[in-house]
């Protein structure tokens, strides 16, 4: 007789806050696993011998072997599985869409209960932060030498030049990270939520043990305005990366949209987390507190901007998304946490005003109902105007997430970067060179609005023809 399969277990849910708790803190969301958890997870773990969920990482974590290793309750050797491909595990165990990257690659994924990789990824790296700064970052217990004539600039300090710095300093490289704000960590400090990714607890650990490496941090120097990439050359530079990201928003340009209590995803997100206005009076950066607020789009941003007005106090908060909630963009994890705090989804619907009230300011916005009608370009059906369909939504508050544009700052400055047709930066797709020798860009000044994983990884790749181009030692 054949030896009987052996049956599935159940995947180990995360530990959260409960809605009715969260809703009323800027805390972390998600507790963590217990070790105890994570072995159990780990566990689950077929071993394949043709893993597709390495392949489905965008950097190519060995995953079933650090996977290994935590089931046998050997953090430390998990850690270094992780760290020879992957520079920020803790953030990318947070905020990664691990659900259509290496989960939705696992073979586990036909029962509906892949393997949480995210969730023991976010494990190990938070096992391991206490430890010394350079096995953080290298995952070797020695820091490199540093060679002080290897010099090399990144702009911006978001994931892509993070991960880019972290990898040429562990090489050997000297890396000065310049950096527009006052704050260092880019999107991951401006953009992502503290009750998502915690600023202190971890994006400072990760800036911190870069330092270790001798990375060193300019903020408040704007690219294309305080200085120029020659000026980096004549400084001394031998190599240029940029990380500048996709910072511009859009908007909907419908009539009213210029009425205050509009916002940009981008201003609401960066006057709340950087400016820490969550936190006012302790931080002097007040915002306005909506009473009934509405979000427009699917994303991430947008689950973001209305799980954030939830936490200030709003009485309601509407996301309206043009297609279904089915076909939102977010990961669905974000969707449920936000239906869970009370958000609620006003689908197939899109704005057509916005509406002053007696004061001047906004008051309502005016929704166009819609239907699904035939496939676009990108294989969705289009969403089609239901003629005659109106409903007006009492709103105080809107915030605008639908997209972002490249950061112009710089790019208008330096007019010898070749850009695409849509204004990103044109790049070698095996190198990330552009068209000025030397100077290399990757993340979101180059794909337009993506993950933080993909960022990385184009920050890793760059960083590797930059270690080679300078004589560093690249052992992978």
């Amino acid at each position: 007789m054949k030896a009987s399969k052996k049956p599935v277990l159940p995947r180990v849910p995360m530990p959260n806050q409960p809605p009715a708790e969260r809703v009323r803190n800027f805390d972390e969301v998600a507790l963590g696993y217990t070790p105890e958890m994570a072995r159990q997870e780990a566990g689950r773990c077929l071993q394949c011998k043709k893993p597709r969920c390495v392949k489905g990482c965008p950097v190519e974590v060995p995953i079933p072997q650090f996977i290994a290793a935590l089931a046998q309750g050997d953090v430390e050797h998990a850690y270094r599985i992780i760290k020879t491909t992957n520079s920020l595990p803790a953030v990318c165990g947070r905020v990664c869409p691990q659900e259509s990257q290496c989960e939705g690659a696992c073979i586990l994924q036909a029962k509906g209960q892949p393997v949480a990789i995210g969730r023991l990824e976010r494990f190990v790296a938070d096992e391991y932060m206490h430890r010394d700064a350079c096995g953080l970052i290298t995952g070797k217990p020695e820091c490199p030498y540093i060679d002080p004539e290897k010099k090399v600039a990144c702009i911006g300090s978001g994931p892509a030049s993070l991960t880019a710095a972290g990898y040429l300093a562990a090489h050997g490289c000297k890396v000065t990270v310049f950096e527009a704000l006052h704050e260092l960590g880019g999107v991951l400090v401006y953009g992502i939520p503290e009750f998502r990714l915690p600023k202190e607890k971890i994006v400072a650990k990760e800036v911190n043990a870069l330092r270790e490496l001798q990375v060193e941090f300019v903020r408040n120097r704007v690219g294309g305005k305080t200085f120029s990439i020659s000026d980096l050359f004549a400084q001394g530079y031998k190599a240029v990366f940029i990380g500048v990201g996709a910072g511009l928003p859009r908007f909907l340009g419908v009539p009213g949209e210029n009425l205050n209590g509009v916002f940009s995803a981008n201003e609401y997100l960066t006057r709340v987390n950087l400016g820490r206005a969550y936190s006012f009076p302790e931080y002097d950066t007040p915002i306005i507190r909506g009473r009934c607020v509405t979000v427009f789009g699917g994303g991430n941003v947008a689950m973001d901007a209305a799980r954030t007005a939830m936490r200030l106090g709003a009485e309601s908060v509407h996301i309206v998304y043009r297609r279904t909630q089915a076909e939102m963009p977010a990961r669905h994890e974000e969707v449920e946490h936000a239906i869970e705090e009370g958000v609620q989804v006003a689908e197939l619907c899109g704005p057509l005003e916005f509406r002053a009230g007696e004061n001047g300011s906004l008051a309502a916005v005016v929704l166009q109902k819609m239907e699904l009608g035939e496939p676009d370009e990108s294989g969705r059906r289009r969403p089609v105007a239901v003629q005659g369909a109106t409903v007006e939504l009492p709103t105080d508050l809107a915030v605008i997430a639908v997209g972002t544009r490249s950061n112009p700052v710089l790019l208008e400055n330096e007019p010898e970067l070749k850009l695409t047709g849509r204004g990103y930066v044109s790049v070698d797709e095996e190198t990330g060179e552009t068209s000025m020798p030397g100077v290399y860009a990757g993340g979101d000044i180059v794909t337009g609005a993506a993950t933080v994983i993909l960022a990385m990884g184009a920050g890793r790749r760059a960083a590797k023809h930059i270690a080679r181009s300078l004589g560093c030692a690249v052992e992978d």
